[in-house]
């Protein structure tokens, strides 16, 4: 084990490795319950989208650990998974089979540009102030996800703002706005006692902190609910914790596995791939779905090895470049792309939205985490979800809230590296940095950086300093958006 994971090499043992696989796996657990409650809205099983979730995450995850030896998690992406629901199947009309199609082919194109080295020059095109911005910027979109995920905020919208749609979904303008809830819910003290927590540990340095205040906070829920009797969030209740004695393991798990069936290759089937490009009508749109689909899951991935591998260590200037003037899959970044760009595909055969490298990885380096055994203990306790997601299911968000803003606040660091007094630097920074929290995207916080850096460069006489490849993303970028602009009318 220290020989292939080359533990002593990166100032890490087993037990941290444990911890931080431990840490990454409840930060991003909740997505085993809410992919298959959002892909479920389009007429998949739950039950067979629940087994594909944690069959892509624990494929794309070991592949992750073994093959790159980084300690990053894959998983379907919440944002892609909601563009694959409301966009994809309810806005643009396709079926499930359909969508599961196109993902498909976006896992095949992402494994092309990769295999290409196309990824490789992507990441050499961003200037190094850009980096830091992305890499300050992901830190204020992880905590973001935590103070969500906190219930510490809501939103108030004006009259007539908002638009539901089916499954009660509600899509309000920016008429929204956020403010404090009031704290008088056993959730959102249970919520801060856990920020306290966490940040009390980590400032006073114990080991293993972001772990002990995510199990701490969830034992301070359980006993709450349990002599209360009433909810945290909507997992941690009375009735589920009474009917943990009752589970039924191999009854669930037959269920489960047998409305597998009905997705696993349904992209390929009839009502999937053979049908998708049937109506030369739809084409045009079929190609824009599929590019939205590839260049979102492509700077969501290359923003978050940026952002924290960069800081943490884990891939080094000398790593950097070796990418670059190495073929083959010879450095860490090198394998960690390709392993990324695999898991989509994988995804979709078992019948999930696109696979990508999560962000609440960050979680799990925070604790310590440094190479691929933290990725392979991940995928592991992901396994154990299948007979045991009950009981995984009573973590709430609320204990893991803190855990992500805590991060986040770590990696705010990167922002130091810029120099905001000059004008021409900041403007692009900002919009990479901040913007990706404000639009809830780390794909788009990097299109709003990209399209003003080169704004910036063009008006100031400089527009040969913009990178070939940054120039041709960034009009791709703009293309993507207006193709989305214009949907309804193709």
């Amino acid at each position: 084990m220290e020989k292939f994971f080359k533990l002593k090499e990166n100032g890490t043992k087993v037990s941290t490795e444990f911890i931080a696989g431990l840490t990454t796996f409840f930060a991003m657990s909740y997505i085993i319950f809410v992919n298959p409650s959002m892909l479920a809205q389009t007429g998949m099983p739950w039950n067979a989208v629940f087994i594909a979730t944690i069959i892509a995450t624990v494929i794309g995850t070991l592949v992750m650990g073994l093959f790159a030896n980084v300690p990053y998690a894959q998983a379907p992406g919440m944002g892609l998974n909601a563009f694959f629901t409301f966009t994809v199947v309810f806005a643009f009309g396709f079926s499930w089979q359909q969508a599961l199609a196109m993902v498909f082919l976006c896992g095949i194109i992402n494994i092309i540009i990769t295999v290409t080295k196309l990824r490789k020059v992507i990441i050499k095109s961003i200037p190094e102030s850009l980096q830091h911005a992305i890499g300050g910027g992901i830190g204020i979109f992880i905590a973001y996800i935590g103070i969500k995920s906190a219930g510490l905020l809501n939103f108030t919208s004006d009259p007539g703002k908002n638009i539901v749609l089916d499954g009660g979904t509600v899509i309000a303008d920016s008429s929204a706005v956020p403010a404090l809830v009031d704290f008088n819910q056993a959730s959102v003290l249970l919520a801060v006692i856990g920020i306290v927590l966490t940040i009390i540990l980590l400032v006073t340095k114990v080991k293993g902190a972001i772990l002990i205040g995510i199990v701490g906070t969830t034992i301070l829920g359980v006993l709450y609910v349990a002599v209360t009797g009433n909810p945290i969030g909507n997992n941690l209740t009375k009735e589920a914790l009474a009917g943990l004695s009752n589970v039924n393991i191999v009854g669930s798990m037959k269920t489960a596995f047998s409305d597998l069936g009905t997705t696993f290759g349904a992209a390929f089937g009839e009502e999937g791939m053979q049908s998708l490009f049937s109506d030369p009508t739809k084409i045009p749109l079929v190609l824009m779905t599929i590019f939205a689909f590839s260049i979102t899951d492509t700077f969501d991935t290359i923003g978050t090895f940026i952002g924290t591998g960069r800081k943490s260590g884990i891939f080094t200037a000398d790593d950097e470049a070796a990418m670059q003037s190495s073929s083959g899959f010879k450095s860490k970044m090198d394998r960690a792309l390709f392993a990324d760009s695999i898991a989509t595909s994988i995804g979709a055969i078992f019948g999930t939205s696109n696979t990508t490298t999560y962000v609440e990885s960050a979680a799990g380096i925070g604790a310590g985490g440094r190479t691929g055994l933290t990725s392979v203990f991940t995928a592991l306790l992901f396994i154990l979800c299948i007979p045991f997601s009950a009981y995984i299911g009573i973590v709430p968000a609320e204990a893991t809230a803190a855990a992500l803003i805590a991060v986040g606040i770590m990696m705010l660091s990167a922002f130091k590296e810029i120099n905001w007094s000059d004008f021409e630097e900041a403007v692009p920074a900002f919009f990479a940095g901040i913007f990706m929290a404000l639009v809830y995207s780390i794909s788009y916080g990097i299109a709003a950086g990209f399209i003003f850096y080169c704004i910036v460069k063009i008006f100031k006489g400089k527009a040969k300093e913009i990178h070939p490849v940054l120039a041709v993303s960034t009009l791709l970028f703009i293309l993507n958006f207006v193709l989305l602009a214009i949907k309804d009318k193709l």
